[in-house]
């Protein structure tokens, strides 16, 4: 029996086609080969076309079979992860209705601000566990202010992966743990909010049929079966968010268990069995992949905007030509605190770990005599090591102390340079792991469609690749406290332009 996974990316599709028997990953490609644009309208905007997303699901499909490494109509179910937060619009034909608003969008943070003090902080922690925020409930307020014939035409709002699966088997179908991830989930209640929903004035017919996630969300239509050589009639029998998946990835699924990711964005990911929450809204909590109404699983994710990307910009800068293996290489060739080079990465719009706001990202101290581009590089992993660690430290003080935590090796946990410092900078042991989220979202299709008992017994005998352990701990605690001071002059600068704004 064979598994199919998609993992929807903000840079690229990734497909994977696993053995159920064996767990073991027989093909996987990606597409496009160049990375996804992210379309930016204006300032602080960020779209992308959920129609390319459905071709680049394809052609990454069609890309995997041709390797020959398998029959296609040996595929018996499909996992989806994606993307969070996004907004797809569609029509009652189906058909989008605008680009998606995707995860890093700015646009509607003042929307979903006057929401939580409009329905009253305490009662938006308490009962959606979050602000509003800039999450997809008040996106889709934005689009109801400022494009009401789009609204108008409106017949369902899908995340990200609730589109991808709607295309490949014709049914709008969503999850609990979707709706909390767009703020459209009441905890104590245990239903759609109704706060939200009636604050906003959204009428409950335009979103999808809920479902358990772990189970079908419909049925690969003929048509599209015909299209990329599947079995018609498979089902989609998972869906979640890729930084669950990847949390459920690592086996991380029982309260007190952490996992990071540091892709285009950077992630911590904890479990909880509490309905948690942070005074400010700097932290987030959603329902796990196995979160259950009688036992609760609340994931409790510190995400930073400007983690990857930032890498990434800086490899752009010195030139594409050079490889991310060439460039980490180089790096670890500079000392511990880049000769005092200090890197904010704070450039990919607004940070909830800092209040909403858009920091930018910063260059310090650069000594046009003494730093090369490859102190940038060792720079930048550095800065964005020490976001890691001022967000670990608010999740600290929301009562979540992690003593070792895991993360796939992939993305920047690729580098030597940005691994030690992570762990370096937040104190905190690394178990890693081979792990990709399309094959993530394989397994967890095998668990939907009833091949695996339980969420764990689909990870059973996972094996760790390295542990790495603290080693340079009280030389990074200086510089981390160097950053941060630098950190709060850029703040401190923004409340007092704020300030005057008001006066």
């Amino acid at each position: 029996m064979l598994l199919l996974g998609i993992d929807l990316g903000t840079s690229s599709i990734k497909v994977s086609v696993v053995d159920a028997d064996t767990k073991t990953c027989i093909a996987s490609t990606h597409f496009p080969e160049t990375e996804a644009a992210i379309l930016t309208p204006h300032p602080n905007w960020a779209e992308q076309s959920a129609d390319e997303w459905w071709e680049n699901v394809k052609q990454a499909v069609l890309k995997c079979n041709a390797t020959g490494l398998y029959n296609p109509k040996d595929i018996k179910a499909i996992g989806i992860a994606y993307q969070m937060h996004g907004l797809v619009l569609i029509d009652k034909e189906q058909k989008v209705l605008r680009n998606s608003i995707i995860w890093c969008d700015g646009r509607a943070i003042q929307i979903g601000e006057s929401a939580f003090t409009a329905i009253g902080e305490e009662r938006c922690l308490s009962h959606l566990l979050n602000s509003p925020g800039n999450f997809t409930a008040s996106k889709l307020a934005w689009v109801k202010e400022h494009e009401p014939e789009i609204y108008e035409r409106i017949d369902k709002i899908l995340l990200p992966g609730d589109f991808i699966s709607m295309q490949l088997t014709g049914e709008a179908i969503t999850t609990v743990s979707a709706l909390s991830e767009g703020i459209f989930w009441d905890y104590k209640n245990h239903s759609i909010s109704q706060d939200v929903m009636s604050y906003y004035g959204f009428d409950e017919a335009i979103l999808p049929t809920v479902a358990p996630l772990f189970s079908p969300h419909g049925y690969v239509t003929e048509s599209v079966a015909a299209r990329l050589s599947l079995t018609p009639g498979i089902p989609v029998s998972y869906k979640a968010g890729d930084q669950l998946n990847n949390a459920f990835s690592l086996n991380v699924l029982h309260p007190g268990e952490v996992a990071a990711t540091a892709g285009t964005s950077g992630v911590i990911y904890g479990i909880s069995d509490q309905l948690n929450y942070d005074q400010q809204s700097r932290i987030n909590s959603f329902a796990h992949v196995n979160h259950q109404q009688d036992d609760p699983r609340i994931g409790i994710l510190l995400c930073i905007n400007g983690a990857g990307i930032f890498n990434r910009w800086i490899r752009n800068l010195i030139g594409p030509q050079h490889s991310y293996d060439s460039l980490n290489t180089a790096a670890a060739q500079i000392p511990v605190g880049s000769d005092g080079l200090m890197l904010v990465p704070f450039g990919n719009g607004a940070e909830r770990m800092l209040n909403n706001q858009v920091v930018g990202a910063h260059i310090h101290n650069l000594a046009l005599n003494i730093h090369t581009p490859h102190h940038l590089v060792r720079a930048a992993q550095e800065g964005i090591a020490y976001a890691f660690r001022y967000g670990l430290d608010i999740m600290r003080k929301n009562g979540m102390e992690p003593t070792v935590i895991r993360a796939g090796k992939a993305n920047m946990f690729l580098s030597h340079v940005f691994a030690q410092t992570f762990v370096d900078v937040t104190g905190v042991p690394v178990e890693l792991y081979d792990v990709d989220g399309s094959v993530g979202a394989a397994l967890g299709a095998g668990v939907g469609a009833g091949f695996y008992k339980t969420p764990s017994s689909a990870f059973a005998n996972r094996k760790q690749l390295k542990y790495i352990e603290p080693d340079n701990s009280s030389a990074y605690q200086h510089l981390y406290d160097e950053w941060n001071i630098l950190l709060q002059n850029h703040l401190s600068k923004i409340n007092q332009v704020s300030s005057m704004a008001h006066v």
